[in-house]
């Protein structure tokens, strides 16, 4: 008994500490701003709830990522998780981030979502992702910064 007990309030103690975590970098985001230059840059948006998420990035000519930032507006899940997951591409290349699921960011956060939540969890996963398939196909990405106006 007395392990299930700690198994409890291990649990609620790893569970408290990753949501700490979140609100950190909700408050205090490390990958918040605006590369000028960068070599490609998606925008997109939950408009159940109203998140929304624009990614940069700079790529150097091996397919790494060199730098990335974002913008953007939503609740303190969305926001953490696209900082959290900017923090760990820097220095991957294109292939591991082809790579990337939604376990990565599920391991990321540390906490289980409910579906609401989830789509708020992942929206950042869906930018990077379609970023990083433009930076591979340079007919996109042109069309792409056509249609925002942005330069790359």
């Amino acid at each position: 008994m007395l392990c299930m007990m700690s198994s409890g309030f291990l649990d609620k103690l790893m569970d408290d500490l990753y949501r700490e975590n979140i609100i950190d970098h909700h408050k205090h985001p490390r990958m918040r701003g605006d590369l000028e230059p960068h070599d490609m840059a998606y925008e997109d948006e939950n408009p159940l709830c109203g998140d929304r998420i624009r990614i940069e990035l700079r790529v150097d000519d091996a397919g790494n990522v060199t730098e990335a930032a974002f913008s953007g507006a939503g609740c303190a899940i969305s926001q953490a998780a696209t900082d959290m997951l900017l923090e760990n591409v820097v220095g991957k290349t294109v292939e591991d981030v082809h790579n990337m699921s939604k376990e990565t960011v599920m391991d990321m956060l540390g906490i289980e979502l409910g579906a609401v939540r989830l789509k708020c969890a992942l929206l950042p996963l869906k930018v990077l992702k379609a970023a990083v398939y433009q930076v591979d196909d340079p007919d996109a990405r042109t069309e792409q910064d056509d249609r925002e106006g942005a330069g790359g």
